[in-house]
């Protein structure tokens, strides 16, 4: 109860500074950590890797259990079979295992565990890096108060306007291309684009994304183009192999047919046969 008190008493009194430091003509405006975590590449990737890292750790949690189980149940299917001492072994080599899966549980998903270590690691760097960039913005701009959108600070209304987000999540991206930039082309083509203003840049962008689809179109029409030469040139070259083909059969049928003429029987000469020569028929002519 005393502690609902003090909650109670910690919002109010968060609330009426706000509200004299509102009065006042205060400055507030406010961030989403969980947005700029999700548009930050390296984050993403180590998330990636950190739930492999959950899944296998959740798998051998569940062959420990299930090796557990399948003890106590040959336990109580054999018990009877079993002498005491025998029984106690037993139970006890069952509470060793079950002992050696609620540490591996622990050290791994309980509080300053594996879990919450690299949970923190992974968070951490960009946190500060979020922290200082916050700092800057506060003072270029003449903040008086930033909170975080993700929080569990209640926000009942924040207009888009106070969100600094992109501003902070730009800042992050030009650290990290600054790191990346390898010529002094692109560190000046780097420099060129911090000089912009959040609008420019996001024209900029507009246009570089638009001018990288027109060049994804270009590069599928011109590939479209040589699919269909191809498929064409394939097409002709079937038709051409079908026609030497058909050409190679007739002349191999009229070689056959010749060598055939020549080592078979020759075709009959006109005027060998009987009754071209004489005989009894005229030869008896007076």
């Amino acid at each position: 109860m005393k502690t609902i008190k003090f909650i109670f008493l910690s919002f109010a009194l968060v609330f009426l500074t706000l509200s004299v430091q509102a009065q006042r003509g205060a400055r507030m405006g406010y961030l989403d950590m969980e947005y700029i975590l999700e548009s930050v590449p390296e984050y993403q990737e180590a998330s990636t890797q950190l739930a492999g890292k959950v899944q296998r750790w959740k798998k051998d949690l569940d062959k420990m259990n299930d090796e557990i189980e399948q003890m106590k149940l040959n336990l109580s299917n054999e018990g009877v079979l079993l002498t005491k001492e025998l029984i106690e072994e037993r139970e006890e080599e069952i509470k060793i295992l079950e002992d050696e899966m609620l540490k591996y549980q622990q050290d791994r998903f309980g509080p300053n565990g594996d879990l919450d270590i690299q949970r923190r690691q992974l968070v951490q760097p960009i946190q500060d890096q979020v922290f200082n960039i916050v700092q800057e913005i506060a003072e270029a701009k003449k903040y008086d108060f930033i909170f975080d959108k993700s929080a569990d600070v209640v926000m009942l209304f924040a207009s888009k306007r106070n969100d600094i987000s992109e501003q902070v999540l730009r800042s992050i991206n030009r650290a990290a291309r600054r790191e990346e930039a390898k010529s002094r082309k692109d560190k000046k083509e780097i420099e060129k684009r911090e000089e912009l203003s959040l609008e420019e840049e996001n024209e900029v962008t507009e246009r570089e994304i638009s001018a990288e689809e027109r060049k994804n179109e270009r590069e599928r029409l011109l590939e479209e183009r040589k699919r269909v030469r191809d498929s064409i040139r394939a097409a002709n070259k079937i038709e051409f192999e079908e026609k030497r083909r058909l050409l190679i059969e007739e002349r191999q049928r009229r070689k056959d047919s010749l060598s055939k003429i020549r080592n078979g029987e020759d075709p009959p000469v006109e005027g060998d046969g009987e009754g071209n020569g004489g005989d009894g028929n005229g030869g008896g002519l007076k």
